[in-house]
C-alpha cells in the first residue's frame, strides 16, 4: 500500500566536514585524573562509595545511567577508571551520549552552537558525525547492539583520541554500554546514511542486554547522572521485566541502591513523592528511582550539583573507601 504523505528527501542536503565546524568543546576542558576539579562535598557520598564496593565483591550489578553532560562535563578518564577497576560493570547512555563519544575519539572535540548553526540549516549535518551510522547498521547486521558495536569501531580504529573513548574502555573491558535512542532526537537522525530500521534493531537489542543487567541489581547500586527522561524511563520498563522473572523463580530484586546526581533542586523529603500539583511530580527521577522502585526495601540518595564536581568526587571517595 502506498503512503499518501510525502517524505523529506535526504539526497538533497548538503553535509560538511567536521572541519568546518566551531566547537564548543575541546581536548583540553577534558580532565585527567589528578586535576582539580571543582570542589563538592556530601556525607552520603561514603555510603555510595561503601555500597559500590560491596556490589562489586558480591558480583551484584553496579550500572551507571548517564545523559550526555556528563561527557561534556570532561570527566570522561574517571568514567573509565571506574569501569577498568570493576566499580561501574554497566553504562547506559542516550543518543547524544554516543555522538558526543565518538567526536571526541574522532576529532578531539565536540558540541555545536545551536543558536548558530540551526539560522543555516547546518546543525547536525557533519561527515565524521555521520559515520556513527555506518557503525549502527553493521550492528544490526551483525547482531550486535548499538554501543557494543560503536565502541568495537572505535577502539579498533586509529582516531587519535580513542583513548578517551568510554565506549572503547568498555568494549575492551567487555563492560556493556548499551545506548537508548528515539527516533528523532539525534543529530544523526538527519543524515542520509540513517537506516531507522538498523537504528531500532540495534538500540533495541541494547535495552535487553540493559535488562537482563537489571537482573542482578539485588544487592546492587544504580546511579544516574544527568537523565530526566532516558534513564528512569529504561530504568522502569527494565525493571519490571527483570521483577517479572524473578518472581517466577521465587527470587526478589528489592534490596539495592540507586543514586540521583543532577541539578535540579528537589523541595522537601526527596523521598516522599510530590503530588500532581506539584511542578516536582513531573521530574521523573525523583518519583521513579528515589521513591516508587526502592519502596520495598531499597535506598535512594540525591546530590544536587555540576556533573564536572560531582563525578569526580565520587570518584575520589571511592579511592578513600573502596
Amino acid at each position: 500500500m502506498k503512503s499518501k504523505y510525502e517524505i523529506f528527501d535526504r539526497g538533497r542536503l548538503r553535509v560538511k566536514p567536521l572541519a568546518e565546524r566551531k566547537h564548543d568543546l575541546e581536548i583540553g576542558w577534558w580532565l585527567e585524573l589528578w586535576d582539580e576539579a571543582p570542589p563538592f562535598a556530601h556525607p552520603d557520598l561514603k555510603t555510595i562509595a561503601e555500597r559500590l564496593g560491596e556490589a562489586k565483591r558480591r558480583g551484584a550489578a553496579r550500572i551507571l545511567m548517564m545523559g550526555a553532560h556528563l561527557i561534556r562535563a570532561g570527566v570522561s578518564r574517571h568514567i573509565i577508571d571506574l569501569v577498568e577497576r570493576g566499580f561501574i560493570d554497566h553504562i547506559a547512555m542516550n543518543g547524544a551520549g554516543a555522538i558526543h563519544d565518538w567526536e571526541l575519539a574522532r576529532i578531539g572535540a565536540t558540541t555545536e552552537s545551536v543558536a548558530r548553526y540551526i539560522r543555516t540549516g547546518e546543525f547536525g549535518l557533519w561527515r565524521e558525525t555521520g559515520e556513527l551510522n555506518d557503525a549502527i547498521n553493521k550492528a544490526a547486521e551483525l547482531g550486535l547492539g548499538l554501543g557494543e558495536n560503536a565502541g568495537r569501531r572505535i577502539a579498533e580504529s586509529d582516531f587519535p583520541h580513542r583513548e578517551l573513548s568510554v565506549l572503547a574502555a568498555a568494549y575492551r573491558r567487555s563492560t556493556p554500554v548499551t545506548v537508548h535512542v528515539g527516533i528523532g532526537y539525534d543529530i544523526l537522525h538527519e543524515h542520509p546514511n540513517c537506516d531507522g530500521a538498523a537504528l531500532g534493531a540495534a538500540s533495541y537489542r541494547d535495552f535487553l542486554i540493559f535488562a537482563r543487567t537489571v537482573e542482578r541489581l539485588e544487592g546492587g547500586v544504580l546511579l544516574s547522572f544527568g537523565s530526566a527522561i532516558m534513564a528512569p524511563e529504561v530504568y522502569l520498563k527494565a525493571l519490571a521485566m527483570a521483577r517479572n522473572v524473578a518472581h517466577q523463580e521465587e527470587r526478589e530484586i528489592r534490596r539495592f541502591v540507586t543514586a540521583i546526581f543532577d541539578v535540579a533542586p528537589i523541595a522537601g523529603d526527596v523521598h516522599r513523592e510530590p503530588t500532581k500539583a506539584e511542578p516536582g511530580y513531573y521530574f521523573r527521577p525523583h518519583k521513579t528511582m528515589l521513591v516508587r522502585t526502592v519502596a520495598d526495601g531499597g535506598e535512594s540518595y540525591y546530590f544536587r550539583g555540576d556533573h564536572r564536581a560531582t563525578f569526580p568526587a565520587l570518584h575520589g571517595t571511592l579511592q578513600e573507601v573502596a
